[in-house]
């Protein structure tokens, strides 16, 4: 039987609803949020863009081993986590710190393991937040099992599972795509093409018309967004979380935006890109976007953006704090928790690390 593939197709430009001037656009096939959402947006946008700055200041001065900045794409963030219930799953990459804090976690737990933590540092079951994967891609088919067990036990919880562009070359995802596929998994793939696989442009990557035709061979709907328009990802998101809980199965949504940072720290941008391709993004800028058509509408005035301001302020603040506080490390984690039941050979490892600072003279 030959199934007809035409409704898989994602459309032939991106779904865009505020263009960058902070004009609305013809809605299409999808609507507008509601004022609400998108003000609260943009508070969540601004305090985004303050940690990306403060992450990015605490590596300067040592208190970070590594950061991946998602600023310019803060927008892709935010909404990944607001379009999501309580009850609902994300699944990060290493550059999400920003979703799994709109989901609720706590910044300073969420940078833990960037901060040189041997573990991810916090608790995923109480936000429903995986911990953040640096491997590419090998939380996607994590992300479909989650999805394919609430759906056997009759849960209604929808699952977010983030990668990059990068992450589409890798075997996990197609292998989650296919799984996804086949089960009928409540599950959204969300690909935030930046544009770069840290150096490797993304014609290098595939040769595929889009990132979201990716899903045709799957037998998963593709939808093309415009990353930077917070407006489109909450609606374009929205619609697909609410589709996969009502029974429709998995989506693949690409966003389209840009990393204005290095990859990290640790990388080297100007040897691969030029500045006039950075500065041609400046203009899109979601927040700036936003903000223009916010105001435009009557709906925020200074008072507005002043309380938004300060509460980014008191979140750049706490995470300061949190991670300028030393932590003096103890040896018996390392063997603490790799197993629930240690085996004779931890237990021997353990000893013998303790023995060794023992005779050292160390108080553990």
């Amino acid at each position: 039987m030959t199934r007809d593939p035409s409704h898989l197709l994602p459309g032939d430009e991106p779904v865009a609803l505020i263009d960058a001037h902070g004009q609305a656009l013809d809605p299409g096939r999808h609507a507008l949020p509601d004022n609400e959402a998108l003000v609260t947006a943009l508070g969540a946008l601004l305090t985004a863009r303050r940690l990306n700055d403060q992450a990015y200041a605490l590596v300067r001065q040592g208190r970070l081993a590594v950061y991946p900045s998602s600023h310019g794409q803060e927008a892709c963030q935010v909404a990944a986590a607001q379009v999501l219930d309580a009850g609902d799953w994300l699944f990060p990459t290493y550059r999400d710190t920003v979703a799994a804090a709109v989901k609720g976690v706590d910044p300073v737990e969420a940078l833990s393991l960037l901060k040189g933590d041997w573990h991810c540092g916090y608790d995923p079951y109480e936000h429903n937040v995986a911990p953040h994967a640096t491997p590419l891609a090998t939380q996607l088919p994590h992300a479909v099992g989650v999805a394919h067990a609430a759906r056997l036990r009759g849960e209604p919880t929808v699952v977010m599972a983030m990668c990059g562009d990068g992450g589409t070359s890798e075997g996990d995802f197609h292998e989650a795509l296919n799984f996804a596929a086949v089960f009928q998994a409540p599950v959204v793939f969300f690909i935030q093409n930046n544009g770069y696989a840290i150096s490797v442009p993304l014609s290098r990557q595939t040769a595929a018309p889009s990132l979201a035709h990716k899903g045709i061979g799957y037998g998963i709907k593709g939808e093309r967004v415009d990353g930077n328009d917070m407006a489109a990802l909450l609606a374009v998101l929205g619609a697909a979380v609410e589709r996969a809980r009502s029974g429709g199965g998995p989506q693949l949504v690409e966003a389209h935006t840009y990393r204005m940072q290095a990859h990290t720290n640790a990388d080297d941008a100007t040897r691969y890109r030029d500045d006039a391709e950075v500065a041609a993004w400046v203009e899109r800028d979601p927040i700036a976007r936003l903000r223009a058509y916010l105001t435009g509408q009557g709906l925020i005035d200074d008072a507005t953006i002043a309380a938004f301001t300060e509460e980014a302020e008191r979140v750049a603040t706490h995470l300061r704090d949190g991670l300028n506080r030393d932590v003096e490390p103890d040896p018996a984690d390392l063997f603490a928790h790799v197993y629930a039941t240690p085996t004779p050979q931890l237990r021997e490892q353990a000893a013998m690390v303790a023995d060794e600072l023992s005779r050292e003279g160390s108080p553990r």
